[in-house]
């Protein structure tokens, strides 16, 4: 049972993301305290039955999670006011990051990420530095590529997070919030660099050089998958590359993680091991596995660090951590409790990981892993028998091929979620590609990196790069496969968390009762198709609007602006896109959905000058105008600009009567939702009376 703390420590977590409201301070002390004192209670008076025992452990779990989270949001510095014009910045460079090309004829893009910037403005005349950092996109012309830890001005245009596309869409404006970014934009002159150069992060230098170098012997996307590798510089693979991998079930061979981890920890486990072992004296006095594990542990370590430290992979060296500790102390290796340590661990320090598609897909991966092997641990050794060589390598391939299915089968419906999309051929390929990762990619990739300071590193990065090629032609065979990439609709909320819930009940529960852990799961899976779906859009800025129909989604008129609007949307629903009917264009429209009627004005050039005629509002029961609706239909609800300027991007249910939910009606009043008009909080201090 003890592994169900960080379940219910989520769980605690997701209430406090799933609420209406704001909790004030107060209430939220008071909540924490009551919880969290019955818990202590039920544990103090009935510690010797389990049933008060197991409750009292569930709410202090609980408590600490809604408690954790609810504390570390108010932690978070407030977002700044943005100039909304054209603006010169000064920073200091965080990291540099490679980004694909944006058009076929076009060198790779860079983007750098900068802290303490400080706005030349007159509004922000003696400004503090920002305590949150900013995303620019440099021109792809510049020849000055700023170092990280250099202190840099530019011109640039910025833009504080977008607000979700949908009601119900992905939230950046929440995960920017807990992230510490200010916003993005882009750059509009050179940079240059400003002012005493501070020391640079050696870190940061180092990943650079690596990705640097891995470019100057290895071509074009064979070099950005080798940075990814190397030294977590995943910016410059392409969209083509990355929906190759996507739909050949191999994306996760983009993103370093736990799998990476494992493999260059592998590798030098494997090999100190056997040379130990070859030296007679050391092998018979030395603990030469738990030297082996140690030294994999601290190489490991600097991967982590080398790649960027991020949050999956500083997941897996916890989890790594764990194994290690196992091994030197003679305890069990891999086990669900050594799993729910590292996830109570990682929620007690970032609880919004609990909604986070790494953290979700890698902690299923390995419970997956964990309970299938130990169901299937007899079979297995079953079929190797005595050792035979044949049985060796029948065994060898069972285990492959099961390491596949198992990860593949629990983290299929995260992904599906996630990225709406549905791989059914990610077995075939994983088959040959995480070997060849294993075994040929990964080592050489490592002996690379050993012998980059002696500037004899170029022979194993073409062979590591030739390795890698013939993943790139493996994923892009897979991906051409029949339905390889099958779309599928957004799922709902309530649909992921049935899925986790009974993913953690199949996997941590004993017993055949666990498999009662597939009817959520599969509920939730099902959730897909039978969620209603929205029949209109109306996009943040009333630019966009969009219909539903069964096999067409019908579009407005719209700019190159709206375009990542209407690729959520389309992810949402899976339709293709088709414009709206010829009057719709031109201006006013009637669109019957179900038995209601909703009359639509996507564009009009007289700004909501010209009000629609009684013979048009007639039997209307919703006036949606991208221009302002002036009471243009009476005695009939309305989304205009104003509409939108308010509540955010609309989304319209057909039923007996039509549901209108906004955005803000959906996340409610939060500490990430922008008050009505609120642009940031002002770079300078307040006077007493504002």
């Amino acid at each position: 049972m003890i592994c169900w703390l960080p379940v219910v420590v989520g769980l605690g977590a997701m209430l406090y993301l799933a609420l209406p409201f704001e909790p004030s301070i107060v209430s939220v002390v008071l909540a924490t305290l009551l919880v969290g004192l019955s818990g202590g209670g039920c544990l103090w008076l009935g510690w010797q039955r389990l049933f008060p025992r197991l409750l009292g452990f569930a709410l202090l779990a609980f408590a600490t999670g809604f408690g954790d989270l609810a504390f570390q949001a108010r932690m978070q510095p407030p977002m700044p006011v943005l100039p909304t014009h054209a603006t010169v910045l000064t920073g200091r460079v965080q990291s540099l990051e490679i980004l694909p090309p944006r058009n076929d004829d076009e060198d790779d893009g860079h983007r750098i990420t900068l802290a303490e910037a400080v706005f030349d403005t007159p509004v922000d005349a003696g400004m503090a530095p920002l305590r949150r950092t900013l995303h620019i996109r440099l021109r792809d012309d510049d020849d000055l590529l700023p170092e990280p830890g250099s202190t840099i001005s530019l011109r640039a245009m910025l833009r504080p997070p977008p607000p979700p596309s949908w009601p119900g869409g992905r939230d950046l404006q929440r995960e920017a919030w807990f992230s510490g970014l200010a916003g993005s934009g882009y750059a509009l002159g050179p940079v240059s660099l400003s002012g005493v150069e501070a020391r640079p992060s050696w870190i940061e230098a180092l990943r650079e050089a690596v990705a640097f170098r891995t470019a100057a012997v290895l071509p074009d996307q064979t070099a950005a998958i080798a940075a990814t590798l190397l030294a977590g510089e995943a910016g410059g693979i392409d969209q083509q590359t990355r929906e190759a991998f996507s739909a050949s079930g191999l994306a996760h061979l983009l993103a370093v993680a736990g799998l990476h981890l494992g493999l260059v920890m592998a590798a030098v486990i494997v090999t100190l091991r056997c040379g130990l072992a070859s030296i007679e004296y050391v092998a018979l006095r030395w603990p030469c596995r738990q030297i082996a594990a140690v030294c994999g542990l601290l190489a490991g370590a600097g991967y982590v660090l080398l790649t960027g430290a991020h949050l999956p992979s500083l997941r897996a060296l916890g989890m790594a951590s764990l194994v290690t500790l196992a091994i030197v102390t003679g305890r069990r290796v891999l086990s669900m409790r050594s799993l729910s340590i590292v996830a109570l661990l990682i929620l007690l320090v970032s609880p919004v990981s609990v909604v986070d598609v790494s953290f979700q897909m890698s902690f299923a991966a390995v419970m997956g892993l964990i309970a299938g092997y130990g169901a299937l641990r007899e079979p297995l050794m079953l079929l190797r028998g005595e050792g035979e060589w044949y049985r060796v390598v029948a065994s060898y391939g069972a285990a492959l091929t099961l390491t596949s299915l198992l990860a593949g089968l629990a983290t299929l419906p995260v992904s599906m979620a996630h990225f709406g999309a549905l791989q059914p051929w990610f077995v075939l390929a994983n088959l040959v590609a995480v070997p060849l990762a294993a075994v040929w990619i990964m080592p050489v990739g490592l002996l690379a990196l050993v012998a980059m300071p002696f500037h004899a590193e170029a022979p194993f990065l073409k062979l590591m790069g030739v390795g890698i090629r013939v993943v790139q032609v493996l994923a892009e065979r897979v991906a051409a496969f029949p339905m390889a990439h099958q779309p599928v609709p957004a799922m709902p909320g309530w649909g992921l968390l049935l899925v986790m819930l009974g993913l953690c009940f199949l996997c941590l529960w004993k017993g055949r009762i666990a498999l009662a852990g597939l009817l959520p799961v599969a509920i939730g899976v099902g959730s897909i198709w039978v969620a209603p779906k929205p029949d209109i859009f109306v996009s943040a800025d009333a630019g966009l609007m969009a219909v539903r129909r069964p096999d067409v989604l019908l579009v407005g008129p719209h700019s190159g602006l709206e375009r990542r609007t209407l690729e959520d949307w389309q992810q949402a629903l899976t339709l293709p896109v088709a414009p709206l009917p010829p009057d719709c264009l031109a201006g006013l429209c009637r669109v019957s959905i179900g038995a209601q009627t909703v009359l639509l004005r996507p564009h009009d050039s007289s700004d909501g000058a010209l009000l629609p005629t009684a013979q048009q509002c007639d039997g209307v029961n919703l006036f949606i105008s991208a221009s302002p609706a002036r009471k243009g239909c009476a005695d009939v609800p309305s989304i205009d600009r104003f509409s939108v300027w308010r509540d955010g991007a609309y989304a319209v249910f057909a039923g007996h009567t039509l549901t209108v939910v906004s955005d803000r009606s959906w996340r409610g009043n939060r500490l990430w939702v922008p008050p009505v008009g609120w642009h940031g909080m002002p770079n300078l201090p307040l006077a007493q009376s504002e």
